[in-house]
C-alpha cells in the first residue's frame, strides 16, 4: 500500500492585512506573533547567545545588520527599558487614552508564501502567510520591537501578565520582497528625512509633565485687556511653535511660559531643566505638588496680569530668556526657597517696578539680547545662555546690568 501525498497546503503565520501599494501592506498583530516572527535585536547582538542559536536566527541577525544600527552601547539601546515601562503603563491603563506607539515598519526579505483574495469584496482586506524561518526585520521601530520582547520575556517585572499582553494588538506596515538597498533607503528616509522636534517644544506638549500642566493653569488663570475686551491669556500662548512670528496672533510660546514656571519652582537650577521632564517626585526639598501649585500658579498669574500691556505689546518680557530670569527672581519668594536669599512679594514688585521692558538695545543688549550690525536686537540667545544674566540684573539693581535694564 502506498500513501498518497496531501495536496499542497501553505503553512505558516497568517496575518490579516490591507495592501497600500504593490509591495506593502498594513495591519495589526498580537504580541506573541511579533516576538515569534521577529527575533530579539538585543539577543542577536549577544555573541554567546548567537553562537548557540539556530541557523535561521543567525541568518536573520546577519540580514538585520545590513539595514539596522546597533543597540549595544548606544542611546537607542538605553531607551529600551524606559520604552518598555511606558508601554506597560499604557497597557495597564495608567496613562489613560493619552499614550501611543507608532506602527513598526517591517521588511519581509523574500516573496510571501501566500496572499489570499479579498476576504470581503471592496474592503481590500486579505490574508497573507509567512512561512517559518522567513526573515522579517524591523527597519523602523526596532527600539519598540525590542521593548515588546523585554515585556514578553518577563511581564511580571513590569506588572503585567502573559494574558494581558496576548490581548494587545501591535500596528505594523510590512514591505515585501525588497532588495537590501531598498530596505536601507527606507531606514534612511525614516530616520533622516523627517525634521526632529526641538526637545523644549516637545516637552511643552507633554501633559503628564508637571511644569507643562502648571503652565497651562497659569495661562488659564489670566485675562488681558485687548482693545477694551478681556481676552483669555491662553489665546496669546502658542503651543505648537518654537518661537512666535510677527504675523502670529500669539505673543509667547508655551515652552517659554513653561520656562518661567520651571525657574519659579527650581530657581537657577531650573535653567538646566527647561528641556527635561518635571516629575512630581522631583520637586525641591521641603515642597509638595499641592504646595507648589498653590504658590506658583496665582503668583505668576498675578505677575502676568499686572504687566499684561508688556505681553500684548511683545516687549522684552515675552522673550524666553527674560521669562526664565524673571522666574528665578520669583523663586526667591517661594516657601521652599533658601531663606538666606528669601524675598517678599512686595520686595519683588519693587525690584520689577522700574525695569524698562521695551525691546531696545540700550536696555537689553548684553543682558538678554545682542545687537547686530544693523542695530537690530536679537533675543535668540536662549534660556540657558541668558536666563542667569537676566536674573542677576533683576535681583541686583546696583550692578551694571541691573542699572542698564532700568534705564539708568
Amino acid at each position: 500500500m502506498r500513501l498518497t501525498m496531501p495536496t499542497a497546503v501553505v503553512e505558516g503565520t497568517q496575518l490579516t492585512v490591507m495592501p497600500f501599494r504593490a509591495d506593502a501592506v498594513i495591519g495589526t498583530m498580537s504580541v506573541p506573533t511579533l516576538v515569534q516572527l521577529v527575533p530579539s535585536p538585543r539577543r542577536e547582538e549577544d555573541t554567546k547567545t548567537l553562537k548557540a542559536a539556530s541557523g535561521a536566527v543567525r541568518r536573520h541577525a546577519e540580514l538585520r545588520s545590513l539595514v539596522q544600527r546597533a543597540l549595544k552601547s548606544t542611546q537607542k539601546g538605553k531607551n529600551v527599558g524606559s520604552y518598555a515601562e511606558y508601554i506597560a503603563d499604557g497597557v495597564k491603563g495608567e496613562l489613560g487614552a493619552g499614550w501611543s506607539t507608532p506602527p513598526i515598519t517591517f521588511w519581509h526579505a523574500g516573496p510571501l508564501a501566500a496572499l489570499s483574495d479579498e476576504l470581503l469584496p471592496g474592503t481590500g482586506l486579505r490574508t497573507l502567510t509567512i512561512t517559518p524561518g522567513t526573515s522579517v526585520v524591523a527597519i523602523d521601530g526596532e527600539t519598540q520591537t525590542t521593548a515588546w520582547h523585554e515585556l514578553y520575556d518577563d511581564p511580571e517585572r513590569y506588572g503585567l501578565t502573559y494574558a494581558e499582553l496576548a490581548q494587545v494588538r501591535v500596528p505594523f506596515e510590512l514591505y515585501v520582497d525588497l532588495t537590501v538597498a531598498d530596505a536601507r533607503q527606507i531606514f534612511y528616509d525614516r530616520n533622516v528625512q523627517g525634521v526632529a522636534v526641538a526637545k523644549n517644544l516637545a516637552m511643552s506638549m507633554d501633559q503628564r509633565d508637571f511644569a507643562t500642566r502648571l503652565a497651562h493653569r497659569v495661562a488659564d488663570a489670566v485675562k488681558v485687556d485687548i482693545d477694551g475686551k478681556l481676552v483669555p491669556f491662553t489665546k496669546l500662548v502658542n503651543a505648537s511653535k518654537r518661537q512666535v512670528g510677527k504675523a502670529d496672533a500669539e505673543v509667547i510660546t508655551l515652552s517659554a511660559l513653561r520656562a518661567l514656571v520651571i525657574t519659579a519652582i527650581y530657581g537657577r537650577g531650573g535653567l538646566s531643566r527647561s528641556a527635561e521632564t518635571v516629575q512630581e517626585d522631583e520637586l525641591p526639598a521641603g515642597s509638595s505638588p499641592e504646595q507648589v501649585e498653590q504658590s506658583v500658579v496665582p503668583l505668576l498669574a498675578r505677575l502676568i496680569a499686572d504687566r499684561s500691556e508688556h505681553f500684548v505689546s511683545r516687549s522684552a518680557l515675552t522673550a524666553p530668556a527674560v521669562l526664565a530670569g524673571l522666574g528665578i527672581a520669583v523663586h526667591h519668594t517661594a516657601p521652599w526657597a533658601d531663606p538666606v536669599n528669601a524675598l517678599g512679594t512686595d520686595e519683588l514688585n519693587r525690584l520689577l517696578s522700574d525695569i524698562r521692558w521695551e525691546r531696545e538695545a540700550r536696555y537689553w543688549d548684553g543682558v538678554a539680547a545682542k545687537s547686530g550690525a544693523s542695530g537690530r536686537l536679537n533675543f535668540s540667545g536662549g534660556v540657558k545662555d541668558s536666563g542667569g544674566r537676566v536674573a542677576d540684573a533683576i535681583l541686583y539693581p546696583g550692578t551694571e546690568a541691573g542699572r542698564r535694564i532700568r534705564g539708568q
